[in-house]
């Protein structure tokens, strides 16, 4: 019997903003005077860069009823994201975040995430969202860090998980949002049972199974800016040994490519692409949406883990997220000229 075919490949759900990247590249903070303005938000990005790669996308995100929301719903609809479930909130304000660029190592990056309105999703906004007619979703981190966001990011979980769907979870760790480091894990932990397959970077997976305190090494006495510390190969093999939970727990390597780690203790290594770095911001979503879209299209864990390195390659080399994703056709040009799959 052939499959059911859905109204969407994919719907991914949480942050969303308006991004202004520096125009002065590596201009110290301080420095900047000026910026450019660009759509950003993990699971925004990953909408952008899978409609990019040709896959049928909605986001569920949500605006609240001001000039930047207009904006970001604006450029989505260029981009032929679905934006038919991104409710504008009253009363809250569409996020935004600003960026520095000082190559190689350093981009310093201010959210502006009081009042968010995209954290304001709620149980009713999941209802109001067709996930049974999508054949995967795609939720982050941060969507947890606040009620009542957190409950709706577990409902949806829930739902697409009930559907049939499968449900990819960008660890998406940023420290600032969590009013203690250490929730972050205790909420991942709890969710990862609903998640099909995982993916982040070394310090995202240790921050997922942090409880110690001692693994916490404070930045200038920030705890909004810790850096996680742990045993990686202990904590990749608790999330994959635990009774439910994901399939696969994909670890972003930067240029040395991707790793995928399988319940049954196989691990997949895909090589990145040597390139020269302008800009590190947006790879990991680049990387998810290329992953993805190998994942949906029925590619091994191999191919899609290159596929996702392509796409992380090619926006590092660029200014910006989602205004810089990759087309289908170019990522395939892009694999083909430096060797294949």
């Amino acid at each position: 019997m052939s499959e059911v075919k859905k109204k969407f490949d994919l719907i991914t759900m949480g942050r969303s903003s308006i991004d202004l990247y520096a125009n002065d590249i590596g201009v110290a903070f301080e420095d900047i005077s000026s910026f450019a303005a660009y759509v950003g938000g993990s699971p925004t990005n990953i909408a952008v860069g899978t409609r990019r790669l040709g896959l049928n996308v909605a986001l569920l995100t949500a605006v609240g009823q001001d000039k930047v929301g207009d904006f970001v719903v604006h450029f989505l609809n260029k981009e032929t994201v679905d934006t038919n479930y991104i409710p504008h909130k009253v009363g809250v304000r569409t996020s935004a975040v600003l960026l520095g660029i000082e190559p190689p190592d350093k981009f310093p990056l201010v959210f502006y995430r009081d009042n968010a309105a995209d954290i304001q999703l709620n149980i009713d906004d999941v209802l109001a969202t067709p996930l049974s007619e999508s054949r995967a979703l795609e939720i982050s981190g941060t969507g947890l860090s606040k009620e009542p966001g957190r409950s709706a990011t577990f409902f949806a979980a829930e739902q697409a998980k009930a559907a049939g769907a499968t449900v990819f979870m960008d660890l998406d760790f940023r420290a600032d949002q969590w009013h203690d480091p250490r929730a972050f894990g205790v909420n991942v932990r709890a969710i990862l049972p609903l998640v099909d397959v995982a993916i982040g970077t070394e310090e995202e997976i240790n921050a997922a199974m942090l409880s110690d305190p001692s693994q916490l090494k404070i930045v200038e006495q920030q705890i909004t800016a810790p850096e996680i510390q742990g045993d990686l190969v202990a904590n990749i093999r608790a999330i994959l040994a635990a009774p439910s939970g994901p399939e696969a727990l994909v670890v972003k390597r930067g240029a040395e490519g991707a790793t995928v780690h399988l319940r049954s203790g196989e691990v997949i290594a895909a090589a990145g692409f040597p390139v020269e770095v302008h800009n590190v911001l947006g790879a990991g979503d680049a990387f998810a949406s290329g992953f993805i879209y190998g994942r949906l299209k029925g590619w091994d864990w191999f191919k899609s883990a290159r596929m996702g390195n392509a796409c992380g390659a090619i926006v590092v080399t660029r200014h910006g997220c989602a205004n810089f994703m990759a087309y289908e056709q170019e990522a395939l040009d892009f694999v083909q000229a430096r060797g294949g799959f």
